[in-house]
């Protein structure tokens, strides 16, 4: 047994101290290493066990990496703006400033007590001037490039939190914090014009072969480019036109309707002339939350009366109807339904008994789904016999439409109507218009207020600080209105990585020096839910600071690794509610941070979600004890053979597992070398050295102590990582799995290393194998480990 509590009381001190962790800043010729960890909002309640995962898989890296000579960058900040932090607040009846400021402190001694290997003199904070200043002023860098726009269109209002929202912030038509149904409500927002950049968005992904590929899948769907042409319908009644997006322009002739979603920028015009337009708004008002919440799979949709459209090549009347399964977000959001060609228009007509006309030649049950490329047109009159693929362009050109490309990707909503975020660094002006915060006049304090509650007005509270909001124009000395509105919680976060960096510079957010230096983050470790949010608006953000001159990469990350969630101990999600959320820091007073550290990288593969075990955290605390009492074996004697080999296997695999974020298989191999050096009764120094050394990125307080024990003078952090010679980790033989046709049949042990050739020499000596084999040939071949027969 060992007191962990005093030893690592008395290593935190140590490290603070002697900045063991402090970033090398001065050996310029070294290989660098960014390992960036996403940063959390300080909540009340402290770090979570999901926290401590991410944090320990993250440090467990670092701490390789740093003893493996390279000048590592491995900071912490809160990401303390936003509803989370405000929300908190509220609950508490005290100021944000206060909380977020008592919050951070507790996560920061959490932090430390978890042994996580921070540079803390690069701490930083969202809601500092000193930081929020330069997101200020990269605003006004996508101001100047006109990717800011003013907007007052209807947009997803959470009647709880009374603000604003993006797409991105929902979950089934309610508000992701608190759960409300969302409304629509037309709302004065600032917009960036994120789809600008979707096409670069998109296409760099293919850059990024250190992502895991489920991140790049969820952005390629959440941008949503597809490529197909933009054809115009005339609604003679309103004097306007709707415009269509279709990937399939050669069934036009099958077209038997028009829906638009229920926020097509073309209803307000066409409710003018509509004989039901009560009717229809409030139909819009329901059915764009079932549609959140539902998806676009029900026929549901309501007849605009008194209007119809003109069939572009046949002048026919054609119904138009809003219809909750076509979605604003994709192309112009309105479709012609040729219910003989697609599923949802099919089911559509029939909802609403409207005709359904086969437009292509070919045999079978409506609607036709699949694409004959040998199909040709039928019922479309002059256009009779034309080849399918050809008609597309032949038919768009008739009906004077264009080729077009259409996102799924929206622009991102940016403002929200709340107290606690970043001023957004505009004026108002009457005589000018909307005015940019001189750089030089930044930051823009965010004020102290008698009440920071949510309004209902649509307006932040800011808006009642008239002795704050009034100010000169800078463009022409008038009196002019600050904007009231303040930024997401997003913006820092967008950007955050880049003052890590360069976190004390008062004239730039990072010195092109410094950034090219580190630039890119060369692993970044966070949870798997920020793949279509926080990354996507990162890479954003980092192109447009790229355009400009103040990054040198197209992209922000090198690497990226996800981890699992962990779930209560039974399954399921934890919760303050259910009363089963795990506190890492009150796991590590029991069993120490070391063994805590040793679960959490040992309890699965760090990407799978995993359900807490609170009977399996004991193991590792006896794991370490036994590693504790190896030093009183160790001896000065020459290393045996099969030790030899085994640490040289040890530390082949730990080394490639961590590299590889395989936390769990490395444990396993120090686990098994260390019940190798049990069983001898003196030890080697080398072994056990090896063993500390090998195992101090996962129990970093330990290993220090026991180092200190052998007499060392240095932290064992310092030291250099323990390198394996293949030869030496090579087994003299191997057992290599026989398949057949997809079956294990045996195994054969051969010389390590041996040939495919030679490997089917062996199995084909074997009777039992060959009665298997007999006719087969050889599939796949791995060397060492797999021989398969088909």
């Amino acid at each position: 047994m060992y007191a962990h509590s005093d030893m690592e009381a008395k290593w935190q001190k140590v490290w603070e101290e002697q900045k063991t962790y402090k970033t090398n800043e001065t050996d310029t010729n070294k290989a660098t290493c960014y390992a960036l960890v996403m940063f959390p909002y300080p909540s009340g309640s402290g770090l979570h066990v999901g926290h401590a995962r991410v944090y320990v898989g993250a440090d467990i890296y670092a701490r390789m990496k740093r003893m493996q000579g390279l000048r590592v960058l491995h900071p912490m900040g809160w990401d303390a703006f936003g509803l989370p932090a405000e929300g908190y607040a509220l609950k508490e009846g005290k100021h944000p400033k206060e909380t977020t400021a008592h919050n951070t402190k507790v996560f920061k001694q959490q932090c430390k007590k978890l042994g996580l290997s921070y540079d803390w003199d690069r701490e930083i904070n969202t809601t500092d001037p000193e930081f929020y200043k330069w997101t200020q002023w990269i605003f006004l860098q996508l101001y100047k490039k006109g990717l800011v726009y003013e907007s007052h269109a209807p947009v997803n209002w959470c009647p709880s939190c009374k603000t604003g929202l993006a797409n991105e912030d929902l979950n089934n038509g309610t508000c992701e914090r608190c759960e409300s149904v969302i409304e629509r409500k037309p709302i004065r927002q600032w917009v960036l014009r994120i789809t600008e950049y979707a096409d670069r968005l998109l296409d760099d992904l293919q850059n990024l072969s250190e992502w895991q590929e489920y991140a790049k899948e969820a952005q390629r769907n959440w941008i949503g480019r597809r490529d197909g042409y933009t054809i115009p319908f005339q609604v003679p009644q309103a004097n306007t036109s709707i415009n269509v997006f279709t990937t399939r322009p050669e069934t036009l002739f099958g077209c038997s309707f028009l829906a638009l979603s229920t926020e097509n920028n073309t209803i307000e015009t066409l409710l003018q002339h509509a004989t039901n337009r009560k009717e229809v708004e409030e139909y819009r008002q329901k059915a764009y939350v079932e549609q959140l919440a539902k998806g676009e799979t029900t026929p549901d949709g309501i007849l605009l009366k008194g209007i119809t459209a003109k069939h572009p090549l046949t002048n026919t009347e054609v119904p138009i109807y809003i219809a909750t399964y076509v979605l604003n977000k994709y192309g112009t959001g309105a479709i012609f339904g040729a219910p003989a060609h697609d599923e949802r228009d099919f089911s559509f007509a029939k909802h609403h008994n409207l005709p359904i006309k086969q437009t292509l030649s070919g045999k079978g049950n409506l609607p036709q789904v699949e694409i004959d490329p040998n199909a040709t047109l039928i019922n479309a009159e002059k256009y009779n016999g034309t080849p399918s693929e050809k008609a597309k362009e032949i038919l768009t050109k008739a009906a004077g439409g264009t080729s077009t490309t259409a996102y799924k990707l929206q622009d991102w909503v940016f403002s929200r109507q709340r107290y606690w975020g970043e001023p957004i660094p505009l004026i108002h002006c009457q005589a000018c218009g909307v005015v940019p915060v001189p750089e030089k006049d930044l930051p823009v304090i965010l004020p102290e207020v008698k009440s920071y509650k949510p309004t209902d007005t649509g307006e932040s509270p800011l808006a009642t600080e008239k002795e704050w909001i009034a100010v000169p124009c800078p463009v022409c000395g008038t009196e002019g209105k600050r904007e009231t509105n303040t930024m997401p919680q997003w913006a820092g976060s967008s950007w955050y990585h880049l003052r890590y960096i360069d976190p004390h510079n008062s004239t730039a957010p990072i010195s092109p020096e410094k950034e090219k230096q580190w630039m890119p983050v060369t692993m970044y470790t966070g949870g798997m839910e920020h793949a279509t949010r926080h990354l996507i608006y990162a890479r954003f953000w980092h192109k447009a600071l790229f355009d400009i001159g103040t990054v040198s990469t197209h992209e922000p990350y090198t690497a990226l690794r996800t981890v699992g969630i962990v779930q209560a101990e039974g399954g399921g999600k934890m919760s303050k509610r259910s009363g089963n959320v795990i506190n890492p820091i009150t796991v590590a007073e029991h069993i120490g941070a070391d063994a805590t550290r040793v679960y959490l990288a040992h309890m699965a593969p760090f990407s799978r979600t995993v359900m807490w075990n609170s009977k399996a955290i004991a193991g590792p605390r006896r794991f370490l004890e036994r590693i504790y009492a190896l030093q009183s074996k160790v001896a000065d004697i020459k290393e045996t053979d099969k030790l030899l080999q085994v640490r040289h296997q040890t530390t082949q695999a730990v080394t490639k597992d961590i590299e590889g974020y395989r936390f769990n298989t490395a444990v396993s191999a120090l686990m098994t070398f260390t019940n190798e050096l049990r069983n001898e009764e003196k030890i080697a120094q080398k072994s056990y050295t090896t063993l500390l050394k090998l195992l101090a990125p996962f129990a970093p307080f330990l290993c220090d102590e026991l180092w200190a024990t052998l007499g060392n003078k240095t932290s064992i952090h310092l030291e250099p990582f323990p390198q394996a010679d293949e030869k030496k980790a090579q087994k003299e033989t191997v057992t290599i799995a026989v398949q057949v046709q997809g079956k294990i049949r045996g195994e054969v042990e051969v010389p390590y290393g041996t040939e495919k050739e030679a490997v089917l020499a062996v199995v084909q000596e074997s009777e039992h194998l060959t009665k298997h084999t007999n006719g087969l040939s050889v599939k796949a071949f791995v060397p060492n480990r797999v021989i398969s027969f088909a």
